[in-house]
């Protein structure tokens, strides 16, 4: 997906995306409004021509009825004149009303136009006795003043209606930009973080990449998805790591074949002190026989070294090579300590083992020789009945064992390095022989084989390491 496109450009994309999504909902919204207010003006409009028609209409009818009763009264042909204008008028009035009022029933309109039409008929007869005239201008004018009452209610309810058709689209208007505004925002949040998830995956893979080339795992090829310019780094990341990857591998060639070429010299070295202390060449005096202890004990020495050096290349190797299968934390711990009983007898120091936790599946020898080599160590710094306490637990998924000694503890120059190859730390136990600094090494191995952690936390007395070895799904 865009693997042209660089970090920055999708990144500037998304936003511009985001951005145009919330202006669009933004001119949308200024639209509906200015929508409604031509609507409210339109409204308005209407209603005061109604209102005005009404009022004119009522207007028209008192001028016809007095024009009306004043020809009858005066007999003056400019009242029935005057009466024939009022008439005309209020029927294009009465005209302009209908046309307002679509839903207004049409017999009022009729029933008005009818009596006007009855009382122009009356005053075009002059043959009609006066009374009978007053009588028939009675019947058709009597009725008009109700009938504009009634077409000025009309008005007001038309009015009413507009009005609250208005503050009824007004609500629903209202609810939809709402509705709008709210699923913009929503959009906008569900792009923003599904952009921002898709363009942290690489960033995330770049990370684990880096990661596991500082935990020296080479094995699985760095293939980055995303944006063009991480994908380049992707690739170099992968070149590196081939890189390493041969390196490492020269230089467990180069470790074994120089242990190798060391172990026959050595061999011939180590008989040869044999042969001296053995006298066989014939007895040998007070200073050659110390010299020859000083050959036996630096031949040791050096034979010791040579086979840690191969025993820490061989655990590099054999991390990459587990052998899986359900184990009980507890049952491995003990058969570890039963294991060394000798030892911590002999230094006048125990270990217990304490807590419980599910069955991992995990390679049973390897984290054997790794929770060995911790204990071998706590026991060389412990003092004299000194107490190594095991402690099992669970915790966010992951199988916790925590060793912790009664030492002196690991001093705070060499936290940083205490798990380096080959590092020997400035605290050293008393008449022991310096080691070789590869056995937390080994363990670090290990564990990092398995997915899991090493540390070591911060102890008033002692040291404390925390093993923590997920658990799989």
């Amino acid at each position: 997906m865009f693997p042209k496109l660089s970090f920055r450009q999708l990144l500037l994309g998304v936003f511009l995306l985001i951005a145009a999504l919330l202006g669009a909902t933004s001119v949308h919204a200024l639209l509906t409004l200015d929508r409604l207010a031509a609507h409210s003006r339109e409204a308005g409009r209407h209603a005061i021509a109604l209102t005005e028609n009404a009022q004119r209409l009522a207007e028209r009818s008192v001028a016809m009825e007095r024009s009306a009763r004043q020809f009858l009264v005066l007999d003056d042909p400019a009242f029935r004149d005057r009466y024939a204008d009022a008439w005309r008028d209020a029927q294009t009035v009465l005209q302009a009303i209908a046309d307002g009022l679509p839903g207004t029933p049409p017999g009022a309109f009729v029933d008005w136009r009818k009596r006007g039409e009855a009382a122009w008929a009356v005053l075009e007869t002059p043959r009609m006795k006066r009374a009978q005239r007053q009588q028939a201008l009675n019947q058709a004018l009597n009725g008009l003043p109700a009938l504009s009452h009634l077409l000025e209610e009309e008005v007001k309810r038309e009015v009413e209606r507009r009005n609250q058709a208005l503050l009824d689209e007004l609500d629903q208007r209202r609810a939809i930009l709402t509705s709008q505004v709210a699923m913009s925002i929503a959009l906008a949040a569900l792009l923003a973080l599904s952009f921002g998830a898709w363009l942290s995956r690489p960033l995330k893979q770049i990370e684990q990449a880096i990661h596991r080339l500082g935990e020296n795992q080479y094995g699985d090829a760095i293939d980055v998805y995303g944006p063009g310019d991480l994908r380049r780094l992707g690739r170099q990341l992968n070149w590196l790591r081939q890189r390493l990857f041969d390196l490492e591998a020269d230089k467990s060639r180069f470790l074994r074949h120089i242990s190798h070429e060391l172990k026959t010299p050595l061999a011939a070295l180590v008989e040869g002190v044999s042969l001296l202390e053995d006298q066989v060449l014939g007895a040998l005096t007070p200073q050659q026989r110390e010299i020859a202890a000083i050959l036996r004990q630096n031949t040791a020495s050096l034979q010791n070294q040579i086979e840690d050096l191969l025993r820490y290349n061989a655990a590099n190797f054999e991390a990459q090579n587990l052998r899986r299968q359900p184990c009980d934390p507890a049952e491995l711990l003990a058969g570890v300590v039963a294991s060394q009983q000798l030892q911590m007898q002999a230094r006048g120091v125990r270990a217990v083992v304490e807590g419980a936790a599910r069955p991992p599946r995990l390679d049973r020898d390897k984290i054997a020789i790794a929770v060995s080599n911790l204990l071998s160590n706590a026991v060389r710094f412990s003092p004299p009945d000194g107490v190594v306490r095991f402690a099992l637990s669970e915790h966010q998924r992951a199988l916790r064992i925590d060793c912790v000694d009664q030492g002196p503890g690991v001093a705070p120059d060499d936290a940083a390095r205490v798990f380096e190859p080959f590092y020997q730390g400035e605290r050293q136990p008393p008449g022991a022989r310096r080691g070789n600094g590869i056995g937390l090494s080994i363990v670090r191995e290990y564990v990092v084989a398995h997915g899991g952690s090493l540390q070591l936390l911060p102890s008033e007395a002692g040291a404390h390491f925390r093993i923590e070895l997920p658990y799989e799904d």
